[in-house]
């Protein structure tokens, strides 16, 4: 990484925590910012998106799912629109251009990528890292890295107990 970087390390003891903790990051993010979540299968990436679109502002009548056959997914946003992709299906960072990965990038909407590892070496080196991983059946531990100054923002969020 080029860009200096600190990170937050959050428990989750519940799809719920996970959502909110989502929410909260939404919140704070602004058009343009790309957010890369990896971990395992089941391990609360879809869930975690969910709350992001919600923290976005993405109305309740939509579905957030993981677009693992579409490849893409676009959500009206209140400020900006949500790209929610998922790469598991790609075999590396080249299938990324059939897919229009640099429209997206280059846009003004937030973009969520799951499964980031898949496609690292296209991943922006300000992009938002998030990593979600078993601590047991319904424990999540997410690990947040970024900018420093992003991070503290949002560290100071969550002591005070979310948004």
């Amino acid at each position: 990484m080029s860009r200096q970087q600190a990170s937050l390390v959050l428990i989750s003891n519940s799809p719920t925590e996970t959502f909110c903790i989502g929410r909260s990051l939404g919140e704070g993010l602004t058009g343009g910012d790309c957010v890369a979540l990896t971990g395992e299968l089941g391990a609360g990436k879809t869930c975690l998106t969910q709350g992001i679109a919600a923290g976005l502002g993405v109305p309740d009548s939509y579905v957030v799912a993981s677009p693992t056959f579409t490849l893409v997914n676009e959500y009206p946003g209140r400020e900006t629109s949500l790209y929610h992709l998922d790469v598991y299906r790609l075999r590396g960072s080249a299938d990324l251009e059939e897919i229009g990965y640099q429209e997206y990038l280059m846009s003004d909407g937030v973009m969520v990528i799951e499964w980031a590892e898949k496609v690292s070496d296209a991943i922006p080196d300000d992009a938002l890292n998030v990593e979600l991983s078993y601590v047991d059946e319904t424990v999540r531990r997410i690990e947040i890295s970024g900018c420093p100054d992003r991070i503290r923002s949002w560290e100071r969020t969550f002591k005070q107990g979310g948004s």
